[in-house]
């Protein structure tokens, strides 16, 4: 999975996709057109295939080094600047230590509440695959599949509430460190 944030470099243009672009009516249309998985909304290849960029043109490029918007092409930093990557990905390094205080607040709490959720479809996916019978396979598939239609909307809900508490920090100035004012 590529980092937050990718991107691909081709004859002087900087091509990447913004959380407003993803998670839009019309992005979510297009990726399931593309067929591009919910993994990695981020990546290169999702990038190459939204902008019809064929594999062997262009250069991949990535960083996680938020220390400073210069390590990013301008473009992306004003994009990073102006909230419009949010869903994509957070970067807790950029946030000033009260704003982060808040922020981890806010992200245990969202934790505490997918494990309450989470939590208990496991033990009874476990509790459903320990017996040993000639249905396991199909005892467990079920239970497996029981456990995910659980756990993904409650981790979804989980991103949701992380990204919109780190995000909604960073729109405020003075939450950010001094680099990315």
């Amino acid at each position: 999975m590529c980092k937050f944030i990718s991107w691909v470099e081709r004859r002087d243009k900087t091509y990447f996709l913004t959380g407003k672009q993803i998670f839009s009516d019309a992005g979510q249309e297009k990726l399931k057109r593309l067929g591009v998985s919910s993994d990695d909304y981020r990546g290169h290849g999702t990038i190459r295939a939204w902008y019809k960029i064929d594999s062997g043109d262009g250069i991949d490029k990535e960083c996680a080094d938020f220390s400073s918007p210069d390590n990013f092409p301008d473009i992306i930093a004003t994009a990073i600047k102006t909230g419009v990557m949010e869903g994509l990905g957070i970067e807790t390094a950029l946030l000033l230590k009260p704003a982060l205080a808040e922020y981890e607040k806010i992200e245990q709490s969202a934790w505490a509440e997918y494990k309450k959720i989470e939590q208990p479809a496991w033990a009874e996916y476990e509790r459903i695959r320990q017996p040993a019978s000639a249905e396991y396979k199909k005892i467990e598939q079920s239970a497996w599949a029981e456990y995910k239609k659980i756990k993904q909307p409650a981790w979804a809900e989980y991103e949701k509430i992380k990204q919109s508490a780190f995000w909604g920090l960073f729109a405020k100035l003075e939450n950010r460190i001094p680099a990315w004012k």
